[in-house]
């Protein structure tokens, strides 16, 4: 990308910065020395009450909109309390009503499905609704052979859009769906879950599972639209909710530490504005790197070598996703000491804000370190026999790292089985 391609990129997201730092400043009496996940703070005085969201009159005023601008696609992510119930009037505005497909799974269909169905009827739209299991397995090739049947039987076309409705799964297999569907059909993003929300919907990034790996198989298909409600994330289980916060933390290692003073559950506006934040880090990434060829948008696997390894090994739907990413922000922080002068009490000071986070930061015994090593050797992250790691010398930057071989990887594997958590 050119220097005035940048230029205007950054110009474009000005509005942007300035309506998310106006939705902080307005609370800003939270400063870092009331920060409830403060490394001083005993582990009993943590608060895990979640963060409310703040909704306008019509579900409008309190939208947030930031643009992603790629060299292939420009479109928006709109961040807002009850969108979701908007949706077909939001994607009428960029897209003419045709025949379209739904996509979402047995859990969010219960909650979402048809609020969203009826959304879409109301401005032409003519859905079909195609629901998969719940579940880390439905990303496999008979979901996507499924998928597509499901679509050429019901006579979807070029034109026809498919919608995306559910956490990273679901985005993950209905926009490789997508992707292939007669060569590429319009996508649009509701996402659902936290870690969709702040980060996987956004990007590009489809693909689906096999036995070797994660994410092995897949694409790179652009959205045309992302909808980011976060009432939806009323829904989750704790669980599935606190393991999102596992890509925040990351963003906030790689490039902006001053988030994780945003945590506070206790702010109204919080919520929005955290993902809103999340989405601006990534597309800084990603807009000058949308393939992942020069290693910026790289920057954005942090502590995903070993996470991805992890979780593999220990079977899908063992780990969320989450959690074994928080296992390898640890691993990644081990060899960032090792390697980069990272200091031993930056380390500390991010395994406790996981761990108030619910996450975890020990590896349970069962899961084989060789087995991880195993399934990394697969992973796309490994090139010319060497697994490529994203290392950080201090909090709030990020570098991409071909220093460290598998034996330093087992050492940060191994070095999760002796953290004594606090």
């Amino acid at each position: 990308m050119t220097c005035l391609a940048i230029f205007l990129f950054f110009t474009r997201v000005k509005e942007t910065l300035v309506s998310i730092a106006v939705a902080f400043i307005k609370d800003s009496f939270y400063l870092a020395a009331s920060f409830p996940w403060s490394p001083n703070l005993p582990l009993s005085t943590a608060d895990r009450t979640r963060p409310r969201v703040y909704t306008g009159k019509d579900n409008f005023s309190s939208m947030l909109k930031i643009p992603i601008s790629c060299s292939h696609a420009s479109y928006d992510v709109l961040v807002g309390g009850g969108l979701l119930t908007h949706s077909g009037d939001l994607v009428a505005k960029i897209l003419a009503p045709s025949r379209c497909a739904v996509v979402t799974d047995s859990n969010v269909a219960r909650h979402y499905l048809q609020p969203v169905l009826a959304s879409l009827k109301n401005v032409g739209f003519k859905p079909i609704t195609l629901v998969v299991p719940s579940g880390e397995r439905s990303k496999s090739f008979r979901q996507v052979y499924n998928l597509c049947h499901s679509m050429v039987v019901a006579g979807l076309d070029r034109k026809s859009v498919l919608f995306s409705l559910g956490g990273g799964v679901i985005g993950d297999l209905s926009g490789f769906a997508a992707a292939i569907f007669q060569r590429g059909i319009p996508l649009v993003q509701l996402p659902t879950t936290v870690t969709a929300q702040v980060d996987s919907s956004v990007g590009g990034k489809t693909g689906v599972n096999v036995a070797a790996g994660k994410n092995l198989i897949g694409a790179f298909h652009q959205p045309q639209l992302v909808i980011a409600d976060p009432l939806t994330l009323n829904t989750l289980p704790n669980r599935e909710y606190w393991e999102g916060f596992a890509e925040i933390v990351k963003h906030a290692i790689i490039q902006d530490m001053a988030m994780l003073k945003t945590l506070s559950p206790e702010r109204p506006k919080d919520l929005s504005a955290l993902i809103a934040r999340n989405i601006t880090v990534k597309s800084a990434l990603i807009a000058s790197d949308e393939g992942d060829k020069s290693g910026l948008r790289a920057l954005l696997n942090f502590g995903h070598t070993i996470g991805h390894g992890i979780e593999t090994a220990a079977g899908y739907g063992s780990l969320f996703h989450g959690e074994a990413i928080s296992l390898g922000i640890i691993a990644a922080l081990w060899l960032s000491k090792r390697f980069s002068g990272l200091l031993q009490s930056d380390l500390e000071y991010i395994a406790r804000i996981l761990q108030r986070l619910s996450l975890p930061i020990v590896l349970p015994d069962r899961i084989l370190t060789d087995s991880v090593l195993t399934t990394m050797r697969k992973d796309k992250k490994f090139e010319q026999g060497k697994p490529r790691f994203v290392l950080t010398h201090r909090l709030g930057s990020a570098y991409l790292s071909d220093e460290v071989d598998l034996q330093d990887a087992r050492s940060a594997i191994e070095f999760l089985r002796k953290l004594q958590p606090n």
